[in-house]
C-alpha cells in the first residue's frame, strides 16, 4: 500500500542543481531516515515525495502508480513539518478534524477517528484545549494526529524535532517509533541528527550534496561504511580519523578506528599522548588525546577513568575494528 519508488529523480533550481540523481525503493511499512549535513538535499528529496516540488527528471511512483505529475492532495500521503503549523483559534479536537472536515467526511465518521486518534497519541484530556494551551510535544502530537487521521499511504516527516528542548525530543522519538510500530504504515522521516536516525531507522539514506552515499540498516552503516564521508557522519562520537603514518603502515590513505573501540590504559599501549579534554557523562567518559604523529584522539572509556587535562595516556586501538580507505576515500574491503 505504501511503496514508493524513485526512479532517476533529478532537481535543478535554474542552474543549480539540488538532486543530481536519485534511485530509491521504500517497502510498505518501512520507516526509512533521509540523513545528512544542512543543504545535502534531504528536504528537497521528500519534497519531491510529496508533490510540494515538482522534479526535474525522473519518475516517482507511489503504491505501483504514477506519481510525479499527481497533485500533492491526491498522493495519498500525509506530511508533518518542523513547524506545527496549528490553527491558535481551534480546538485540538478541530484541529485533528479539520482535513477530514475539509474532505466532507460525515459528523460521526470524524468523530471516531478524532477520538481514536488522541487515544494513540494521548491527547484525549486535551481535546478541548487550545494550541496555546500545550506544550511543544503535545503540539506536535496534534499534529502527527490531524496526519493519522487522514489514513495516508505513507508519512513524511520533516525534521519534527527540531524546535523541541532535548528530553522533549528523546520523547518524542520513541512515542513516533511506537506509533510506527503500532500503526505499520510506511515513514520517511528527515533529520540532521544522526542519533535519531540510528535510533528510529529501518534503513538509512546516507546523503550529501544530494547524492545517495549509502542506503543500509544503522549497523550496517556503523560496521561497514562505504566511505569516508559516511565512516565520519555515522556514530557519536565521530568515527577518528587518522593519515600520515599510522595509517601508511597498514596500507591506506587514512584509517578510521571509533572511540569505543580504542582501549585506554594509565601505564602502555600502542599510542602515547596528553589528555586534553575530559568529557565526563557518568556512565562513560570521552577522553580527547593529543598523540604525537597521529593527531587529536578520542577515546570512550566505561565509567569513571581518573584523567585530568595535560596527563599522560596511552591509547591501543582494536585491530580487528579499524577501517581502512583509499586515496579517493573508498572504503578499502
Amino acid at each position: 500500500m505504501g511503496a514508493i519508488r524513485l526512479e532517476q529523480v533529478t532537481k535543478s533550481f535554474g542552474e543549480a542543481v539540488v538532486i543530481p540523481r536519485v534511485d530509491l525503493e521504500i517497502a510498505d511499512g518501512e520507516f526509512v531516515v533521509f540523513v545528512g549535513p544542512s543543504g545535502c538535499g534531504k528536504s528537497t528529496l521528500l519534497r519531491l515525495i510529496a508533490g510540494l516540488e515538482d522534479v526535474s527528471g525522473g519518475r516517482v511512483v507511489i503504491d505501483g502508480a504514477e506519481a510525479t505529475r499527481t497533485p500533492p492532495a491526491q498522493r495519498g500521503l500525509a506530511m508533518v513539518f518542523q513547524s506545527y503549523a496549528l490553527y491558535p483559534h481551534m480546538s485540538v479536537y478541530k484541529n485533528i478534524a479539520f482535513p477530514l472536515k475539509m474532505a466532507r467526511n460525515e459528523p460521526a465518521a470524524i468523530d471516531r477517528k478524532v477520538r481514536a486518534a488522541a487515544q494513540t497519541l494521548n491527547l484525549t484530556q486535551y481535546l478541548d484545549y487550545k494550541p496555546g494551551q500545550l506544550s511543544g510535544g503535545q503540539r506536535q502530537r496534534v499534529a502527527i494526529g490531524r496526519a493519522i487521521v487522514r489514513e495516508p499511504k505513507a508519512f513524511l516527516f520533516d525534521e519534527p524535532l527540531s524546535n523541541l528542548d532535548a528530553a522533549l525530543r528523546v520523547n518524542m522519538r520513541l512515542e513516533i517509533t511506537e506509533l510506527h510500530q503500532s500503526l505499520k504504515t510506511t515513514m520517511i522521516y528527515v533529520t540532521h541528527d544522526q542519533v535519531e536516525a540510528m535510533t528510529m531507522a529501518d534503513r538509512i539514506v546516507v546523503l550529501r550534496a544530494g547524492n545517495v552515499e549509502q542506503v543500509g540498516s544503522p549497523i550496517e552503516l556503523y560496521r561497514a561504511p562505504r566511505n569516508l564521508f559516511v565512516a565520519g557522519f555515522i556514530g557519536s562520537p565521530q568515527m577518528n580519523l587518522i593519515q600520515g603514518a599510522e595509517a601508511q603502515k597498514r596500507g591506506a590513505e587514512t584509517i578510521g578506528v571509533r572511540p569505543e573501540h580504542i582501549r585506554a590504559s594509565h601505564h602502555a599501549g600502542d599510542w602515547a599522548g596528553s589528555v586534553g579534554i575530559v568529557e565526563h557523562l557518568g556512565s562513560d567518559t570521552i577522553l580527547h588525546v593529543s598523540v604525537d604523529g597521529v593527531g587529536m584522539v578520542k577515546a570512550r572509556v566505561e565509567g569513571e577513568f581518573g584523567l585530568r587535562h595535560g596527563q599522560k595516556a596511552y591509547l591501543t586501538p582494536d585491530p580487528t575494528k579499524i577501517h581502512r580507505f583509499s586515496a579517493n576515500g573508498k572504503t578499502i574491503l
